[in-house]
């Protein structure tokens, strides 16, 4: 996102307000179709999360994100999208970058059968790139981007038909994550369209809640859902548990703050909701394969700041 405000056919919300010093770490509440109102990219002053899919198309100059704790950088004519709730932010661009941002519900990703392994690469932290560009694509998109903008209810359901068509059309024609990430992929199967709601809901429930202290039934009972069957639903479609999905977001918003902040490593497990120090090291080092403050050492030499 930039620090321009999003604009959607229901109200306006700043995209970067004035952070808190103390917790840079910004989560929009925003869920909706919608699109950025700016072109210009601008550099961000810490890292922020939103429930949606984010979709850039670069349409001149590059850009570079730091994302999930890794450095990327896209180029001119170039198509990505990514789950927004992995924390995300604007480094560093080249001077006059400009860029077209569309913010795509959960819902449309869910729904998408088809697309097994895409859309779970997406919701377990890929940055996908389109490998086939089409010459139309930098007027589709600023068509696209224009209808969203203009409050048109019957525009923007033709907008999300034909989006999500072009998002078929990136796994039908190839795409690669940028993060060179390789999982095993799950898929539902056989499905209905009731369970698409109900896993989003889960999603945004672990996306709001997971620093406080929930578990796997308060998620099942946030969509209306027997606990039991609400771990399986969400297995099978996310690809991973439940609990599983929460801790990752905890490490998630850890490793934010751990970088944009000063504060204490073990203010740092509790604001991300971990109950305890060894829980949060444990699981920490799991997954980044060093201790929390070897990782802010690291990123912080990295981006040329002193490290106490």
């Amino acid at each position: 996102m930039t620090n321009a405000p999003i604009i959607n056919r229901y109200e306006s919300i700043p995209v970067h307000p004035e952070l808190n010093p103390a917790h840079p770490l910004v989560v929009f509440g925003d869920h909706r179709f919608c699109a950025g109102e700016m072109l210009e990219v601008h550099k961000m002053t810490g890292p922020h999360m939103h429930s949606q899919i984010e979709l850039n198309f670069v349409l001149q100059g590059e850009m570079t994100y730091w994302f999930d704790g890794r450095e990327l950088t896209v180029s001119e004519g170039r198509l990505c999208l990514f789950w927004g709730m992995i924390p995300h932010q604007v480094i560093d661009r080249r001077e006059g970058t400009l860029f077209i941002c569309l913010y795509v519900p959960m819902s449309v990703f869910l729904g998408l059968a088809s697309l097994s392994r895409f859309r779970d690469a997406v919701f377990r932290g890929a940055v996908i790139e389109a490998l086939e560009i089409r010459p139309w694509d930098r007027e589709v998109f600023s068509r696209w981007r224009d209808e969203l903008l203009s409050g048109d209810e019957g525009a923007i359901e033709i907008v999300r038909s034909e989006l999500t068509a072009r998002v078929m059309r990136i796994e039908r024609e190839g795409w690669q994550d940028l993060r060179e990430q390789g999982s095993a992929l799950a898929s539902l199967g056989q499905r209905s369209d009731d369970w698409v709601p109900h896993v989003e809901k889960m999603l945004r429930f672990i996306g709001e809640h997971a620093p406080g202290n929930i578990s796997a039934d308060d998620v099942g009972r946030a969509a209306g859902l027997h606990p039991n069957y609400a771990m399986g639903l969400f297995k099978r479609g996310i690809g991973m548990t439940i609990n599983q999905a929460i801790v990752r977001h905890r490490l998630d918003t850890a490793q934010s703050l751990l970088i944009a902040t000063d504060l204490p490593i073990t203010e740092v497990a509790f604001e991300s909701g971990f109950g305890s120090l060894s829980t949060f090291y444990d699981a920490f080092q799991r997954r980044f394969l060093e201790k929390p403050v070897q990782y802010r050492r690291r990123m912080r030499l990295k981006g040329g700041k002193q490290v106490a």
